[in-house]
């Protein structure tokens, strides 16, 4: 009788933390199964893949759901549901991550529905358990017996006090200029993204490389776990091309395809390709035979695969032949741009960024921490003061569709120009929270990098004092493996029959964002060397186009945006501020229109559109706390009047004793015959005792009159 826990392990030092994969235990009946673990931290990664294509799939299904579990870190969910439900930001952005690298490994041709499921058991923040998951998804495949090139691995550096190190804590990350995700096979790199302060290109190069030194250790270890106890896998065996087909159209539509390549605009090179599609569809139905088709065959099915295949080996041979690209352009040339800013009258900043024909408009909302974006994780509660939402309606390119929810694409794509302009925005005692969002109106080409360039144009038309102005370029890669070609701002049909999509941003100081997808094996250092300078002179270029519109943020905060004041109080006075049941700052916020903010250190912010009332609350609630000082003269109305003079506010809360004495030159017998409940007079301190009672003078500043009756 077998064992049914047949449990195997394997450990690698990654990075000077043990990380053990384990399989053989848990879920055994997933076509693979790891669970990774290191310091406490343990992620369960399942894969699944169909046995079989579904009829008429003509695109590789692949899902990633990275998932994390509240009770692995011992923690309830906030809200009135404590479930795990809808994938948050965060788990989305990490399901893309894994998702990415995993796609050119697996076979050309194959189309089953294939699942990666990574759930988070167990969590200790000495362990990040995003790349225990691209580890474990990596592995799972591996000693799958679903067909997969792996190994592959992933990891994620950082640069601490000038020193490269791998997989930072979460402490830890504050502290580092660079925050990057790095996949990478045995071989080559696959795919990049994440964030710098401003750092040269050749020093992120050199972060990808000490990734990928650590990347080929994993594979080592993976290779290792696939002899000792991988499954055989499956037999595939792709659909070969039907070369009868290829040759046939080759030869009897290359120039209409010709002609549709040749056509500028995207809309009219689409109908163009269209029209093509449906002639070459209307020949293989009257005669499918002459196509090496069968009678039953679907000749519209097979025009499209036609079409794509023809196009495909035409752009790549007019590029690596004749470097020459779909409307005349040269490799490293940027398409035209136009630039412009207020072009709302009432959001607090925006900006429209066209460059060929993606266009992108931007609104940055600035205000106080109303506005702020609050979340949980398993690695603790977090808030925003920046953050942007990318929107890709369906008529930005021209489809005739509804919008129906934010995609994953929209959020990974937002993620990127929001990492891209934060480091960007003014630090230290800024007490802002700002909300930007990047509406697509055109794509044709890089919309994210359209958001980056529109968003730093509205938040300095808002006002925001930026560090300095931010671009983003997307470069493309055509490679038959022997030669290559790097293309600069991309078209959509150039990353669609391309071999890269390499986007980075930054300003002329350095790189604040990087991302990288490939459809290859992978990348070679040269390959990325050439393309981060070929993106460096594109970057610059068009920070210069932008710069004809705004270089920097208006001396002031633009119309509408709320003027903000910053005080400190000491910690024991908030209640004083706050009053009983809140009723002191609400009455503050009515009388004067403003926000009042307060944070646990004494930190008070007061927001308001009008300037001199918000200098006013301020007066006042310095006033209200630190009491009035000796000297100071202030208006203040009368609210008692008794034998021995009279009390007086001079500020709702702050009052004292107008002495008989001190209320005017003659001798006064009898107060109210000077002074009224309600009336309005002058009055200057004299004496503040140890009690903090406050005695005023009318005398000293004007002596009060006698009434007459």
């Amino acid at each position: 009788m077998s064992n049914i826990n047949n449990k195997k392990e394997f450990k690698i030092n990654f990075g000077g933390l043990e990380v053990t994969l384990e399989t053989g235990r848990l879920a055994k009946q997933a076509d693979g199964a790891v669970l990774v673990s290191a310091g406490g931290t343990q992620v369960l990664v399942t894969v699944c893949s169909a046995l079989e294509m579904k009829d008429g799939q003509d695109f590789f299904p692949l899902t990633v759901d990275y998932t994390e579990k509240f009770y692995s870190a011992g923690k309830f969910l906030g809200g009135f549901i404590k479930r795990e439900a809808r994938p948050t930001t965060g788990e989305v952005l990490t399901s893309r991550l894994i998702d990415r690298p995993l796609r050119p490994l697996f076979p050309e041709g194959y189309l089953n529905d294939t699942f990666v499921q990574a759930t988070v058991l167990s969590y200790h923040p000495s362990a990040d358990p995003e790349v225990l998951a691209g580890l474990g998804a990596s592995a799972a495949l591996a000693v799958s017996d679903i067909p997969f090139s792996g190994p592959m691995g992933f990891c994620k550096v950082g640069r601490i006090a000038g020193a490269l190190k791998l997989n930072p804590t979460h402490e830890e990350w504050p502290t580092s200029d660079i925050e990057m995700v790095v996949a990478g096979s045995p071989d080559a790199i696959l795919m990049v993204e994440g964030e710098a302060k401003f750092v040269p290109e050749a020093e992120m190069l050199e972060a990808i490389l000490f990734a990928h030194k650590h990347i080929q250790e994993f594979c080592k270890t993976v290779t290792e776990m696939v002899k000792a106890c991988g499954k055989t896998k499956r037999v595939f065996t792709p659909v070969p091309a039907n070369q009868v087909l290829n040759k046939k159209v080759a030869e009897l539509f290359s120039s209409d395809a010709r002609a549709a390549l040749s056509v500028k605009v995207k809309g009219d090179r689409t109908r163009a390709t269209a029209g093509l599609t449906k002639k070459i569809a209307e020949a293989m139905k009257a005669a499918p035979t002459n196509f090496g088709l069968t009678e039953t065959a679907s000749s519209s099915k097979e025009a499209r695969a036609a079409v794509e295949n023809l196009l495909y080996n035409m752009m790549r041979a007019d590029i690596l032949d004749e470097e020459k690209r779909i409307g005349g352009r040269k490799l490293n040339e940027v398409r035209q741009i136009e630039t412009e800013i207020s072009v709302l009258g009432i959001p607090h900043g925006s900006g429209l960024f066209t460059r060929g024909e993606t266009q992108v408009l931007s609104t940055a909302t600035v205000g106080s921490s109303v506005g702020d974006q609050k979340g949980d994780r398993i690695s603790g509660s977090f808030v925003n003061k920046f953050y942007l939402h990318y929107n890709f309606p369906p008529f930005s390119v021209g489809e005739a569709k509804g919008v129906r929810g934010t995609g994953r694409r929209e959020l990974g794509h937002g993620n990127l120009a929001e990492r891209a302009l934060k480091v960007a925005l003014p630090g230290g005692d800024f007490p802002y929270t700002i909300r930007m969002v990047c509406e697509v109106l055109e794509s044709n080409g890089s919309s994210s990098m359209g958001s980056v360039c529109s968003g730093s144009m509205a938040l300095m038309d808002a006002g925001v004092p930026m560090k300095t102005p931010i671009a983003g370029i997307a470069m493309g890669l055509i490679s038959d493996g022997k030669r290559y070609k790097i293309l600069s701002d991309i078209l959509g049909d150039e990353d669609h029959l391309g071999d890269m999509d390499f986007k980075v941003a930054g300003s002329d100081k350095g790189i604040t964002a990087i991302q990288m997808d490939i459809k290859i094996s992978g990348l070679t250092k040269e390959i990325i060397k050439d393309a981060f300078e070929q993106a460096r002179v594109g970057r610059l270029h068009i920070l210069g186009e932008m710069g004809k519109t705004i270089k920097e943020g208006r001396s002031e905060y633009k119309a509408g945006i709320p003027k903000m004041e910053t005080l400190k109080i000491e910690v024991d006075k908030i209640g004083m501020l706050i009053g009983p049941g809140g009723k002191n700052i609400k009455a503050l916020q009515e009388r004067y229109t403003v926000t009042i903010e307060i944070a646990e250190d004494g930190t008070v912010r007061v927001a308001g559109t009008d300037t001199d009332k918000l200098l006013e609350c301020c007066a006042l609630i310095k006033l209200q706390l630190n009491g009035p000082q000796l000297g100071e003269v202030f208006d203040a109305v009368v609210v008692s009047t008794k034998e021995y003079g009279a009390f007086v506010d001079i500020a709702p809360g702050v009052s004292g004793l107008l002495h008989i004495s001190e209320v005017s030159n003659d001798r006064v017998n009898d107060v109210n015959e000077y002074l009224s409940e309600g009336d309005k007079i002058q009055v200057k301190v004299m004496e503040i005792d140890k009690m903090g009672r406050v005695k005023f003078s009318a005398r000293a500043v004007k002596p009060i009159e006698k009434k007459v009756k």
